[in-house]
């Protein structure tokens, strides 16, 4: 029987620069192949690109109440965890995951105010017991990510990223409590620093805690 996977997830608002520095720690494991999972939520699978689909667009979809959009959050995650990740983790295969339920437990339970219990009890029924060995998570004041968001050439605001800085300044306090619960898998990155700074400090934390699982 092979040996588990090891689970990374990045986590941080919209313009933190998750997308960057997962294509930095990809490109420092391009030897190890297809032993690479790659993912994002929402999304991953075709069921979950389509769910993606409704939640971020913006100029042809109904308003979506908070208890829906917590729903379809879950049920993206809860189809990746049984397609992709429970499968991919149980080979050997390791998994780098574009968030995953922390973001549940930060924008839909503390930032749109759900009942943090609910939210946790679905979160639970969703993964199960497919949980990240390490969340790295890319801090960054939003006045900070929004400039960076308006920065880019091209690329049209999506629902989430439409949303006031007070709602992105509680998701912010939301993370970094959440980090300060769960220090032994939680990783605080100033995501303000130069990419290349972000990215030595993202491989040094890797390899001091999983010396020899990732080659």
């Amino acid at each position: 029987m092979s040996q588990r996977g090891i689970f990374i997830s990045f986590e941080g608002v919209d313009g933190c620069g998750k997308s960057t520095q997962i294509k930095e720690l990809r490109r420092r494991l391009r030897s190890l192949g297809d032993k690479i999972v790659l993912t994002r939520e929402p999304g991953g699978t075709l069921l979950g690109e389509d769910i993606r689909k409704i939640l971020q667009r913006t100029s042809d979809t109904p308003k979506i109440g908070e208890r829906a959009e917590l729903l379809l959050f879950t049920a993206s995650r809860a189809q990746l965890v049984d397609e992709m990740l429970a499968p991919a983790l149980s080979e050997g295969r390791h998994v780098i995951a574009d968030r995953f339920l922390d973001s549940t437990t930060i924008y839909q339970g503390v930032a749109r105010g759900l009942d943090p219990g609910t939210v946790t009890q679905i979160n639970r029924f969703a993964v199960g017991s497919c949980m990240p060995d390490v969340t790295f998570l890319m801090d960054i004041a939003p006045t900070d990510s929004r400039a960076r968001l308006d920065a880019r050439a091209g690329e049209p605001l999506d629902r989430f990223e439409k949303l006031p800085n007070s709602f992105f300044n509680s998701v912010r306090e939301g993370y970094l409590k959440l980090a300060k619960a769960e220090p032994k898998r939680f990783v605080v990155v100033d995501a303000m620093q130069k990419i290349s700074v972000i990215s030595d400090q993202i491989w040094e934390t890797i390899n001091r805690r999983y010396d020899g699982l990732l080659s």
